[in-house]
């Protein structure tokens, strides 16, 4: 197609420009790591990038994409992520605490048989820095962290190898030796759209590290799925706690979708959440003007598109217990956890959770619905008994390339350094865990 040829001159003057810069970069400046060799050379080729179209390939600040091509392809997304629809990962973009200034991979197609004013969105990956993301001067880019643990490429269920191929040309051209991708499903079918591509030019990815990550299967009957994950004796209990629950006043779960149903269960998540463990370790969301601001902001976004949820349960005119969900194509995510830890005997995180797996076992639209926990134990693991393969991937650029056994090292050696703090952060979320 002729169309794509003149695509390919484009990106291959490009990729010497960006040489040029390169050592221009280094020769004018001393070796400081890599992030700061990229900003350079990002601030530098700028103007160049905002005057072009954006449908030509290249590396673009993530504030740089159209929100309605953003939005087309998460409509037609291979694999949903709720994180990196564009009413949230703007907004985290935006405000965030440490999670600004993404960069964005993109891929850019046409409608067969149409001329370029057609062109389309058909791949997305905000990235940043391997210096941003771990504090290590590799020459790597990795997904951007968008506030839930799950970095999986929003790719075009129609053209999800182009994409995967485009964006995988596109970050070699930009300089960089590795792609890593955090917390990606591993049998999904965004990753297996970068593993063919990947195996076309002899390449293969490596999984740094997994797990298995609680889920919920909502297709299922729900009470055969609560009796078969926690037993008559464990119900039975539950029950109990819920009658002592029920002695404060009558226990109810209300779910909020409209944004002005949003608005107010948004205060009362948020004041739960800061209520407890999370305010004294200084990582409640209304701590910090940047969460706050970007928490309103996406919900409000995502609500009126029918996308976020807030769930409430209550005893008499007392919340207890609230959790943030946003949706995706046949997917929900339960991003966040809040409750009251005055009521820890009646386990209101449990009683939310009961409630909130047969309000999603009886939506036909979602099929599954993903946890978004972080490593170490959880709350909802013996309910939710699904399991999804989550890891670290690092996709490599170039063949038999010396680069990449330093990077796998050097991350290695990292974690390393951190496991000690890591498993004392755990053990102190699995006391908490306990006590909901």
């Amino acid at each position: 197609m002729a169309t794509g040829d003149r695509t390919g001159e484009r990106n291959v003057t490009d990729a010497a420009d960006m040489t040029q810069l390169t050592q221009a970069r280094r020769a004018a400046t001393p070796r400081t790591g890599h992030d700061a060799e990229m900003s350079w050379i990002i601030r530098h080729a700028q103007p160049r990038l905002r005057s072009t179209p954006l449908r030509h390939d290249r590396l673009v600040p993530l504030t740089d994409i159209a929100a309605e091509q953003w939005q087309g392809l998460a409509d037609r997304a291979v694999e949903p992520n709720a994180y990196y629809l564009p009413d949230w990962e703007a907004a985290v973009n935006a405000s965030a605490r440490d999670r600004g200034g993404a960069m964005a991979l993109t891929a850019w197609g046409h409608v067969d048989g149409a001329g370029d004013a057609t062109a389309r969105l058909i791949g997305l990956l905000p990235v940043v820095s391997a210096w941003r993301a771990y504090r290590i001067p590799i020459p790597a880019l990795v997904s951007a962290d968008a506030y839930g643990p799950l970095g999986t490429a929003l790719l075009d269920r129609d053209a999800a190898d182009e994409a995967a191929h485009r964006m995988l040309r596109q970050a070699r051209e930009a300089g960089t030796r590795a792609l890593i991708l955090r917390d990606v499903p591993l049998q999904g079918p965004a990753l297996a759209a970068f593993t063919r591509t990947l195996a076309a030019d002899g390449l293969t990815p490596h999984v740094l590290q997994s797990r298995d990550r609680a889920g919920l299967d909502a297709t299922r009957d729900v009470e055969d799925l609560l009796r078969d994950a926690l037993g008559p004796k464990k119900l039975k209990e539950l029950r109990r706690q819920r009658n002592r629950l029920a002695e404060h006043g009558e226990v109810t779960f209300t779910i909020a979708r409209r944004p002005d149903e949003i608005a107010r269960a948004l205060d009362i998540f948020l004041a739960l959440e800061a209520s407890g463990w999370k305010a004294q370790r200084g990582t409640a969301i209304s701590q910090h003007d940047g969460d706050l601001h970007f928490i309103r902001r996406a919900t409000a976004a995502l609500s009126a598109r029918g996308q976020c949820e807030i769930a409430t349960l209550m005893a008499g005119t007392t919340p207890v217990a609230s959790g943030l969900l946003l949706r995706h194509l046949d997917r929900a995510y339960w991003f966040k956890l809040g409750f009251d830890e005055q009521f820890a005997r009646t386990s209101p995180g449990v009683q939310l959770a009961l409630d909130l797996t047969r309000h999603l076992c009886g939506d036909p639209a979602i099929a599954f619905v993903d946890s978004s926990t972080n490593a170490g134990p959880s709350m909802i693991d013996p309910i939710w008994r699904a399991r999804l393969a989550i890891g670290d991937v690092l996709i490599p650029l170039r063949r038999n390339d010396p680069m990449i056994a330093a990077i796998r090292i050097a991350l290695r050696l990292r974690k390393l350094a951190r496991e000690p703090a890591r498993r004392l952060v755990h053990s102190l979320r699995a006391f908490q865990e306990r006590r909901r």
